[in-house]
């Protein structure tokens, strides 16, 4: 082999890892976020994280899981009567929190297709939550799933309309 067609061989060998170490790049940024992140990014979730902060469930919910949250929408905490949130947030009333903020999820990954076969689910919490279907729509205990399967790279998330309680 001549020295020309050394160098271009060595040339295209470096293009070919540039362009590879471009692709796993681009494919890292593309990676989903974990419930945690998710949630925060999607804006309607602010005072489900200010609570799972206040329960510093965080580094559980960004663990490895994987979880199924069914996570209740901050107009949905703003259907419960006047006072309850703030007086969950206290950190007197941390294990009551939590337990609140656990019934909420339910350890694996449970897609919407599954959840409609089930009609109930063990809790982290402990408890169990009540699963049905009415009119097409997925309901757990007296909330209804609004969106389904929000895949994040931990779980999935299930946005529900009401806060459920143990």
């Amino acid at each position: 082999m001549n020295t020309l067609a050394i160098r271009m061989s060595k040339t295209l060998t470096a293009l070919a890892l540039l362009l590879s170490a471009g692709v796993a790049l681009a494919a890292h940024h593309e990676e989903k976020k974990d419930i945690v992140d998710t949630a925060v990014e999607a804006g309607s979730f602010s005072t489900l994280v200010t609570a799972v902060k206040a329960a510093d469930l965080v580094d559980t919910l960004k663990g490895e899981g994987p979880f199924t949250v069914f996570a209740p929408t901050d107009d949905a905490f703003a259907k419960l009567p006047a006072g309850t949130v703030e007086d969950l947030l206290k950190p007197e009333n941390k294990d009551k929190l939590t337990a609140v903020l656990t019934y909420h999820v339910v350890p694996g990954k449970v897609m919407a297709a599954d959840a409609m076969k089930a009609d109930s689910a063990t809790t982290v919490q402990g408890g169990d939550i009540t699963i049905s279907t009415m009119d097409g729509k997925v309901m757990v205990d007296d909330a209804t799933v609004t969106q389904a399967d929000i895949e994040a790279s931990n779980g999935v998330i299930h946005v529900i309309d009401t806060v459920i309680m143990p």
